[in-house]
């Protein structure tokens, strides 16, 4: 069985983490799968690849705003940039053939770039899968870029189901997002994707050898995902650290500027914090962790609650809502603290890391096991297992969207 993956990536590593995730699940699920993975986003083997998994590198892009994007490095108009990654998505799946392709949020791609491969894809007699994340934006913002396009109406012509990596209990995009009836019927929600990393990945960390309860002084880590616009984030937490009962380590990212990188280190060198421009499977040092402070991005924050980590959330608020949708959801269950970005400081960070580091990991964990579920990778991949077998696929969860 053949597998397409493919995901646009302007802006952060979210959505080819979910498609490592879910790719990792098909190669076990499925060993004699090959799976493609087409993605913009830089470094992608540093992640960790799973077996018989092989990287389409698509030119990069860079998010400029919703909906508009420039080449990351390429210095080519827009419009040659769209036509490159377009014309090699077209040729991977004229050449590789897959059975099933996996589209990651924009179903025709950014600009359209993937229309003509999943036209092809199509034509050959594949089937087509859109995966969503729990929340695009909120819903004003989706329905004012969906409906000028019909966008979802499109949707049903070329897809056979679409995924979401969520629950209905948390957000309903089918009913947020005014799906059509043909869409609602093909819609299942699989829970929350996270990637399995084991707790003793990180054999060059010193904190993450020490056991919590002999620790003199607690440790609290702060990461922003890509880290593109992180720097406000991470500048409040190292200062907020200098000073603080607890010892910070920073983790910017693979995608910080570069001046802002120098800037960072320099403020971190000063203040005496363990700082790291990237650090690969990053998710496995949270069970190490006394307390997490992160963006609303969501891998981190699914990771993070699934491993019952104290959290600080600082969610992003533009170009997309959408982190601090996510954070106040996850913060109504009682699984983080959230702040907005406006109000960041860092007394109000200090005092919110404070009540974080009080709480109890393993009631946070209970708490999150009992309201969420983070099987989402593997039920994604059954699915696209049972789609490319040709068989009849029923979905065995109160989450799967009812005909009405």
């Amino acid at each position: 069985m053949r597998f397409l993956l493919y995901s646009h990536d302007g802006l952060g590593l979210g959505h080819t983490r979910r498609h490592l995730a879910i790719a990792s699940a098909l190669t076990e699920l499925a060993p004699e799968s090959a799976v493609l993975l087409a993605t913009g986003a830089d470094d992608v083997e540093r992640l960790g690849l799973p077996p018989y998994v092989e990287i389409l590198k698509l030119p990069g892009l860079r998010k400029v705003a919703n909906e508009q994007y420039a080449s990351r490095r390429l210095l080519i108009p827009v419009r040659e940039i769209r036509a490159l990654r377009s014309a090699l998505l077209l040729a991977a799946v004229q050449s590789f053939q897959p059975d099933v392709a996996l589209v990651d949020k924009h179903p025709f791609g950014a600009r359209g770039e993937f229309l003509a491969a999943l036209e092809a894809l199509c034509s050959n007699g594949a089937r087509a899968v859109l995966g969503l994340r729990d929340i695009l934006d909120d819903p004003a913002t989706v329905l004012a870029e969906w409906r000028p396009r019909q966008l979802p109406e499109r949707i049903a012509e070329y897809y056979d189901s679409v995924l979401v990596y969520g629950q209905s209990s948390v957000f309903d995009p089918v009913v947020a997002y005014d799906f059509p009836r043909v869409v609602a019927q093909r819609t299942r929600f699989c829970g929350y994707v996270v990637n399995q990393e084991q707790k003793n990945m990180q054999r060059n960390v010193a904190w993450a050898k020490e056991a919590l309860e002999d620790r003199r002084r607690p440790v609290v880590l702060a990461t922003a995902g890509g880290g593109e616009d992180s720097y406000s984030l991470l500048q409040t937490f190292i200062q907020a650290a200098a000073q603080a009962s607890w010892r910070g380590v920073a983790v910017a990212g693979p995608m910080v500027p570069e001046n802002q990188l120098a800037a960072l280190q320099l403020l971190a060198d000063a203040a005496g914090i363990e700082f790291r421009e990237f650090t690969p499977h990053l998710s496995s040092l949270f069970w190490s962790v006394d307390a997490l402070v992160c963006m609303g991005g969501y891998n981190t924050l699914a990771e993070a609650v699934s491993k019952g980590v104290p959290t600080v959330c600082v969610p992003r608020t533009s170009p997309r809502s959408e982190q601090l949708i996510r954070a106040l959801a996850f913060e109504r269950l009682g699984l983080i603290i959230t702040i907005r970005p406006e109000q960041l400081t860092e007394q109000g960070l200090c005092r919110e890391l404070d009540a974080a580091l009080r709480s109890s990991p393993s009631e946070r964990l209970a708490r999150a096991n009992a309201a969420l579920e983070f099987n989402g990778a593997r039920e994604a991949a059954g699915y696209l297992v049972t789609l490319a077998r040709g068989q009849r696929h029923e979905v065995p969860r109160q989450e799967a969207v009812a005909m009405s």
